[in-house]
């Protein structure tokens, strides 16, 4: 596979978030997600302990098209600043592979 690919994203505080990638191998075809298993979580730091998982489905796996998606409760949870997310696929074989990277910015509301 290629270089990871990256892609910054914001996040509203206390609202429903949901983000749909297109991965494709290094020759432009998509990438086929048949049999991976794919997960995502967002840190405040790499290395931090906390976290908090997307949900994250392959909606068209041969077609390489990946949703992830948090809740209101979810985004409420997050302590509004800068933090780092990513997308993990593994495999069959138990091979992990990371697909997309970025940073996140979770802004607070205005409206109660």
């Amino acid at each position: 596979m290629a270089a990871v690919y990256v892609s910054n994203l914001v996040i509203n505080a206390g609202a429903t978030f949901s983000q749909q990638f297109d991965l494709a191998q290094s020759d432009s075809a998509p990438l086929n997600l048949t049999g991976y298993t794919i997960a995502a979580q967002i840190r405040k730091h790499a290395g931090s302990s906390n976290s908090v998982a997307f949900t994250a489905t392959a909606m068209d796996a041969i077609n390489g098209l990946v949703l992830i998606s948090l809740t209101p409760v979810q985004t409420a949870s997050l302590k509004t600043g800068r933090h780092v997310y990513d997308i993990v696929i593994t495999d069959a074989a138990g091979d992990k592979t990371r697909v997309v990277e970025g940073s996140v910015l979770v802004r607070e509301g205005v409206t109660r």
